[in-house]
Parts: structure tokens; sequence; C-alpha cells
């Protein structure tokens, strides 16, 4: 991790100086210099000598940490009107969304399905600048809504398997989502995610649907439950978690946030966190219908678990290296020499906050997370204050270095 010898002058492209670096993977959380070279992290060092990079990033009072992975976002956006979140208007376009909030990695989250990905790879993933990868749906057709993702006769395991080995760089798993069959019919978009998972060299499956015993001993070790605080994890008589959910999560089931649009209630959050059952991922769910509701974006759900009481280093995990080891890319979400360049860098402000759910509910808070600086394979993709020198120009609408 740290330096090797005989270096030369202005051998790194950039350097992140005098910041308080939290790096859960490599357990460092202390004032720490951070340097970029070829768009691979080169260096974390207590000092380095500004005049060793081309330019530098004042990071003094600032946190620093790897650049946020946000593992549930709907990104597929396109001009189909109607058609929900698969290449339509209520998707987003990821680079608007991303780098203002330190994200330097969004997941889709199962927006398109094996019949749909390689539009959604032409259209968006390749033309972003943002890193965008995605969880394909069990449906072929994707999430188209309504009817559509009723369809068990779309839902094939093997040529959704397919798809994925096809593209291993850029599909991490599979998606069930919105489905509302009843007893056993239940489970088949369950099985065939599965199936498929197992099929493309045991990637994870996202589940978005009932929190129920039976269906969550279906899942393997890796597999994630998203909108966990938007469904009912908490034992009314006893005011506590369910006890088949703590038992789902001694199996190694992955517990996502996935705020959304009204898939987050404190009615759930608040004694949920009380009993120590904090999120293992933060995700934002974010789409047309959250993005400027309650949810609003990835630095305003992290200041809602601080207000929760979930402590700093636990919430950077669960937006680095967490969601980055349950998708199984172990070069994203931390510094570690030769993983990718990203990096964040932002404030704690103090004051007074008000922080509401889509129920209407509201609890107040001290603290509250801003993005400052966003770093993209060595690139400056966001300085909210001029904190880089020399600034980054801006040709064609690409920041160039």
């Amino acid at each position: 991790m740290y330096a090797s010898h005989g270096i030369t002058a202005q051998e790194f492209d950039i350097a992140v100086l005098g910041g308080h670096v939290i790096d859960p993977k490599n357990d460092i959380d202390e004032p720490m210099d951070v340097a970029i070279k070829d768009g691979k992290i080169a260096l974390v060092s207590k000092k380095i000598n500004e005049k060793r990079a081309k330019r530098t990033v004042d990071a003094k009072g600032l946190y620093v940490v790897p650049g946020l992975v946000d593992m549930h976002a709907h990104g597929f956006f396109g001009v189909e009107d109607g058609h929900y979140l698969r290449n339509s208007f209520y998707a987003v376009s990821p680079d608007g969304f991303t780098f203002r909030n330190g994200v330097t990695t969004m997941v889709d989250a199962g927006s398109s399905g094996w019949k749909s990905f390689k539009t959604f790879k032409e259209q968006t993933i390749d033309r972003s600048h943002t890193r965008v990868l995605a969880f394909l749906n069990i449906v072929g057709e994707g999430m188209k809504g309504g009817a559509w993702e009723q369809d068990t006769y779309d839902m094939d395991a093997k040529l959704s398997a397919l798809m994925a080995k096809t593209y291993p760089d850029l599909i991490v798993g599979f998606k069930v989502a919105h489905f509302r069959g009843d007893g056993e019919d239940y489970f088949v978009p369950i099985d065939r995610a599965i199936k498929a998972g197992n099929m493309a060299g045991n990637i994870p499956v996202m589940l978005d649907g009932k929190l129920e015993d039976d269906v969550l001993r279906r899942f393997r070790p890796g597999d994630i439950f998203t909108h966990t605080y938007g469904r009912p994890i908490i034992d009314t008589v006893t005011n506590k978690v369910k006890p088949f959910v703590r038992e789902a999560r001694q199996r190694g089931l992955i517990f996502d946030v996935g705020y959304g649009g009204a898939s987050f209630m404190y009615a759930n959050a608040i004694p949920g966190t009380k009993d120590g059952f904090f999120p293992d991922v933060i995700s934002t769910d974010l789409h047309g219908g959250s993005m400027n509701a309650a949810m609003k974006d990835i630095m305003s759900i992290m200041s809602k678990f601080m207000a929760l009481g979930m402590g700093l280093e636990d919430i950077i995990t669960a937006v680095t290296w967490k969601p980055a080891k349950t998708i199984k890319r172990p070069q994203l979400g931390n510094l570690s020499v030769g993983s990718e360049g990203d990096v964040a860098i932002f404030n704690i402000r103090d004051g007074k906050f008000g922080f509401y759910d889509q129920q209407g509910e509201k609890m107040s808070g001290t603290k509250k997370f801003e993005c400052e600086v966003t770093i993209k394979g060595g690139r400056v993709f966001y300085d909210l204050n001029g904190l880089t020198s020399p600034l980054p120009r801006v040709i064609s609408g690409v920041p160039r270095m």
C-alpha cells in the first residue's frame, strides 16, 4: 500500500493532499495523502510532496474515501413513453446524478433484461462517464412495467445467463422485482433468477419482493434483499426486528436500503436501527419518482443513517467496499494500490437539518454529508468549490486533465 523507491518528479497524475482518509478494506481511518497514476491508485502515504503530481486537490479538513458505489439505481433513460424504467423518461441519465454525489459506479437494478440489455449498453453504458454496471432483470424485456413483468414465459434462465456470460465485465447479477404471483407461482422468477446466477458463475440475485421466511430461505449467501426498510421487518408485538430476518443475515443474505420513492419508512428504520439492524449496503433506487422526493441522493441517505446512529466508518463501508464485494468487483470501493483511481471527497456540515420520509414522518439531525470533489479513473469530474489545482477545464462537455 505504501511508497516504492526511486520516484521521479511529477510521476503522479493527481494527488489528493491533506485529507482524512477512510478506506474500510484497508482499515485506514486517519490523515493520509492519495496519489493516482494512469487511472489507478498509485500511493497512499502520510505525506506526498505536491511537486510529485501534475495536479493536486486540497482536501484539508475534508474526508477522502473510495468512489461511491450506488448498488441500486435506474439509468436506462430513453424515449419510450409508458415503459416504466426500461428505455424510458422515468429513468435517469447517469452522469447528471452521480459525480455531484461522489458516485463513480452506478449499478442499474434490473431495468434491462436479456432482450433489451444491448440497447441499454449502446445507448447508456457506452456513452456514460460514470461506470455503469447492471443487474439483469429475469424478465427478458426488463422493467417495462405492468403485465410485462408478470409474464413467466419471458423469464428465461438460460438466455439470461448467456447474456451475463457474454458481458461479464458489465453484468453483475440478476434482479427479481414486482412479481405478484401467489403460492408456489411466486417462486418461479426467483428460482429462474437463481438458476441463471448459478449458470453465469455464481453471481448474485437481488430481490424486490415479499419479506417472508420461506422467501428468504430460497436465496444463497451473497444474494441481496432490497428495500429493507420499506418492508415489515419489525415484529409489532416486540418492536424488534423479526428473528427470521436476522437469521437470513446470519446465513449470508445482504440487506440493501434501495430507498426509492416510497421504499423507506421511519416506522421500520427507527425501531430497526435501535435494535442494531443497520443496512449492509446503502443505495438510492434513483429514478424520476425518487430524485426530488424524500430520497434525493445518496449523500442525503447517508445523512439519514448518521442521524439514526450509524457510525461514520460503517456508513462509508456501506457505500464503498461492501457493495463492491457484493457485486464481486474487488477493484472498486477501496484505495489499494492498483485499484481503480476513484475517489470521493466530502465534508460533513454541522447545523440543524430535517430528514423526512415519503410517509410524512420527519426526524432532525445535526450532521449532513456534502460532496466536494469526485475523481473517477484519475480524472476530476466534479469540484464544488474549486479545490483542484490547476482547475479542470471542460472541452466538448468532457472534463480534461
